[in-house]
């Protein structure tokens, strides 16, 4: 049927504007389509190059140089020493097993150790390395080198370790570093991605661990180009890290080394501190271990070696302890001082008021003994000191009460936890009437004052809070300890400290009564005397008890402190300082169940601050004549091993 005119022209203006629609649809599309292009070409251009170039470049971490640690003179005691490992990684190698298998026809492996870095292969992320074997031959190095092709994922790396030369001498002092663990990454909130990498060195303890964000420096980088099966093509841009900072410490390498040696096989800890600025000068702690073993992992023989699993638990000498600020010991005598100094600051006694001893003194029904079981007769606070009668203080401290005491020994440092970057360091217990409640959920009894009043009792001080306590008696300054001296060439502040709020001339008294207990013949250090008059010595001998005498052993005649197991004895303390007339150190020392501090502590403290003030061995015309014999085999036998020379950083 033929369409009319009409009609034509309808269907003709229909098509037109069906085309028109589809072409419009078209060119909406095309010109979407040539938009996005444009903002991908142009606009995401960058971005997109980027996600390219991570097809052929890795970045990986430069673990930087840990910071040196030196002593006051420049003697290096925490070192780096160079050497290479051999390391896998898990999205390079493809197959783990097949890589293993011919790297060990190569190179010998420790079957262990490739167990170990199997499993850190399957847990850790694909693009870590993972060690398999620690510091070989270049021999090794070489071997890998050569086979790179046939060993996908597996290089040598270039790394840097910690040493220790000064061994066992500072490992209670510097500390050591260790392998980071999974346990370590659990307690420290530190994003640091250096912490990621796999067996990565970290401070584990002491000034090692407590300065560790100042030694540790920051990351670099390395940006390596690898084809498509992993392999390092070439080296593309290297960024170093920032190494850590070089720290100086207050310790003298060679007194510290005698300090060791004269401690020996005892149980036992000394500090010993400048009186100028607070510097601790050594901080001996006995017996000690190389902190070497542990820098790669001790093994199982070495922890229970140094656990001494080997002796029966009543005779642990604990070497893995730094008894200078982690232990906590009754002070016994050397206490007596504060009791004092806190009635005659509060006028409940005067300095020449005597106290009557009998050998002991009964309070609220109880017996305190004193030492010395026929009595010292009337006791002045020098007599008292001089002599160490219990009596004496027994009765003035009644009159003055526990929290007047304890606000005294707080001034000079017991009871206070200082700050110094050691591991664990002890506060200590001063106990008040405060204290009793809180802690023992009673009131405070004067019993109790009785027996703090010679430093038994619920009172108890580190070594290192006793040296400060005697350098501030000898000063009458707020001496603050300091163990670091610079960080990076830096100072830190000095620890001279102001003046205490204590009557000068109570002081003096307490002064002249150290003096007297090593200089007069009566008194309980006389045997450990210097007899050198420029270097005379004044100090405190103190025995504290580890174990309360029961009355059935007082009826038989009271058993003798060298008859009882060794974890039984009382223990052996000592503080003193010297010069008398012009003090420049201060020692505390503490012999763990060596009895009395007259014959086991003190003549240790006597010997070590000769060595100081002598800087080196001391002449025999120092000590007592009838003692020369003796100290000149004991010096023979406690000659200084080499001490490594200082030697500057080459860093900026």
């Amino acid at each position: 049927m033929k369409r009319g005119p009409k009609e034509t022209a309808e269907s003709a203006r229909r098509i037109s504007r069906r085309a028109m629609l589809l072409g419009s649809a078209q060119l909406a599309v095309m010109g979407t389509l040539a938009w996005r292009m444009r903002s991908m070409q142009v606009g995401q251009a960058e971005e997109y190059r980027m996600l390219a170039e991570e097809n052929r470049i890795k970045i990986e971490l430069i673990p930087p140089a840990r910071g040196l640690v030196f002593d006051v003179n420049g003697v290096v005691l925490a070192d780096n020493e160079q050497f290479y490992n051999i390391v896998m990684t898990r999205e390079d190698a493809g197959d783990v097993d097949t890589v293993l298998a011919r790297l060990a026809r190569l190179v010998a492996l420790d079957p262990e150790r490739v167990e170990e870095a199997r499993a850190e292969l399957l847990t850790r992320d694909p693009f870590i390395p993972v060690t398999l074997a620690e510091r070989v031959p270049w021999e090794d190095v070489s071997r890998v080198t050569v086979n790179a092709p046939a060993l996908p994922g597996v290089r040598a790396k270039q790394g840097l370790s910690r040493t220790y030369p000064q061994g066992a001498d500072m490992a209670h002092v510097v500390g050591y570093v260790g392998p980071v663990s999974d346990y370590d990454l659990s307690r420290i909130d530190d994003r640091d991605p250096l912490l990621r990498i796999p067996r990565f060195q970290i401070g584990k303890y002491m000034v090692e661990n407590k300065l560790e964000r100042s030694l540790r420096g920051g990351a670099g980088t390395l940006e390596v180009e690898v084809n498509n099966a992993g392999r390092v093509m070439r080296e593309l841009e290297r960024q170093e890290g920032v190494p850590g900072a070089d720290l100086q410490l207050t310790v003298d390498a060679r007194l510290q080394n005698y300090v060791q040696a004269r401690l020996g096989e005892e149980s036992a800890a000394a500090i010993v501190i400048d009186l100028e600025d607070g510097d601790l000068r050594a901080i001996g702690s006995a017996p000690s271990f190389d902190p070497n073993l542990f820098v790669r992992g001790i093994s199982v023989s070495d922890w229970d070696f140094l656990n001494e699993r080997h002796k029966p638990a009543n005779e642990h000498h604990r070497p893995l302890a730094a008894k200078t600020v982690q232990g906590a010991y009754p002070p016994g005598s050397t206490f007596k001082m504060i009791t004092a100094l806190a009635a005659l600051a509060d006028g409940v006694i005067g300095p020449e008021e005597t106290v009557r001893c009998i050998g002991h003194l009964d309070v609220s029904d109880v017996r305190f003994h004193c030492w010395k079981r026929a009595g010292h007769g009337n006791m002045n606070v020098h007599e008292a000191l001089k002599q160490s009668c219990d009596v004496y203080f027994y009765d003035i401290a009644q009159r003055v009460g526990i929290d007047k005491i304890a606000e005294m020994a707080r001034k000079f440092g017991l009871g206070v936890r200082h700050d110094v970057p050691m591991s664990a360091v002890h506060r200590g217990i001063m106990p008040d009437h405060a204290w009793a409640r809180e802690e023992r959920g009673r009131e405070w009894r004067i019993g109790d004052t009785v027996n703090a009043s010679i430093g038994q009792g619920d009172v108890l001080a580190s070594p290192l809070q006793l040296a400060v306590m005697t350098a501030r008696l000898a000063t009458g300054r707020a001496i603050v300890p300091r163990l670091v001296r610079s960080i990076d060439g830096v100072g830190e502040p000095s620890g001279r400290g102001a003046e205490i709020d204590v009557n000068p001339n109570h002081l003096i008294r307490i002064r002249q009564a150290m003096h007297a207990v090593s200089n007069h013949s009566r008194g309980t250090a006389y045997a450990s005397r210097i007899v050198e008059d420029r270097f005379r010595l004044a100090g405190k001998t103190g025995t504290s008890q580890v174990r309360r005498i029961t009355a059935e052993e007082r009826a038989r005649g009271v058993i003798r402190n060298e008859d009882l197991p060794w974890h039984r004895r009382d223990h052996a303390l000592f503080v003193g300082y010297a010069p008398f007339d012009a003090p420049r150190y201060a020692v505390a020392v503490v012999v763990e169940h060596g009895g009395g501090g007259s014959t086991a502590a003190a003549p240790i403290a006597r010997d070590i601050l000769l060595q100081a003030l002598y800087d080196g061995t001391p002449p025999l015309a120092a000590y007592p004549s009838n003692l020369r014999g003796r100290i000149a085999e004991q010096q023979r036998r406690l000659e200084l091993r080499d001490i490594q020379p200082g030697r500057t950083t080459d860093r900026a």
